[in-house]
């Protein structure tokens, strides 16, 4: 399979790449995605919600009234559940959410979102380019030119320069990531993948099947 090669004023160069078909064009594997997302997910929670219970909260001890002959219900603890400024019964504590998946699960999940995207003919290759300045302007104008100004777009580098991040860091529909670090979650939630041509081989090579 061959792409066309754009550059950053949204036209065709004389270009073409080919891709690797069982990376961009492999039957998708919906449960892998499903896994794959639901780790990310998972990973990303803090897992630091709280609460307090009987013996956390401040509070004296004493015995509010006798145990029987008052007709109402007994209470023990200025600390019960029941009374307002009390205790939590069975609240949230501190844990971790993270999963595990293996690595080759991981791999058929990329390969699959990636083949979605070819489907979708969501992919556009970028010859290589760097900022000269890092005004967001000039980043902005090429998501222009792509016609994907207010678009989801996830511009994957091989080694994204300053001035690229810095430009691009106030536009909260553009990410940018480096060709390692792609994952399922990042390439769906995109409406547009911009690559950079010499980040193809390094995705190509991570998410080859072998």
């Amino acid at each position: 399979m061959e792409l066309e090669v754009y550059n950053i004023n949204g036209q065709k160069t004389d270009k073409k790449v080919s891709v690797d078909d069982t990376v961009f064009g492999i039957e998708p594997n919906d449960h892998a995605i499903y896994l794959d997302i639901k780790n990310i997910m998972a990973n990303r929670r803090q897992g630091t919600h709280s609460s307090k219970t009987k013996s956390l909260v401040s509070g004296s001890t004493r015995k509010l009234k006798r145990q029987k002959g008052t007709g109402t219900a007994r209470f023990g603890s200025i600390k019960n559940p029941l009374f307002r400024g009390g205790a939590r019964t069975f609240g949230p504590e501190p844990r971790d959410y993270s999963l595990r998946i293996n690595k080759k699960l991981k791999k058929l999940a990329r390969r699959s979102a990636l083949s979605y995207k070819m489907k979708e003919n969501g992919i556009i290759v970028l010859e290589d380019f760097s900022m000269e300045t890092s005004k967001t302007k000039d980043f902005a104008q090429i998501l222009k030119n792509f016609d994907l100004t207010g678009k989801k777009v996830l511009l994957v580098a091989t080694r994204p320069d300053a001035n690229l991040l810095l430009s691009s860091r106030n536009i909260q529909s553009a990410r940018i990531v480096e060709a390692r670090n792609i994952c399922t979650y990042d390439i769906l939630n995109a409406n547009s993948l911009l690559i950079a041509e010499s980040s193809l081989e390094e995705i190509q090579r991570i998410n080859s099947a072998n």
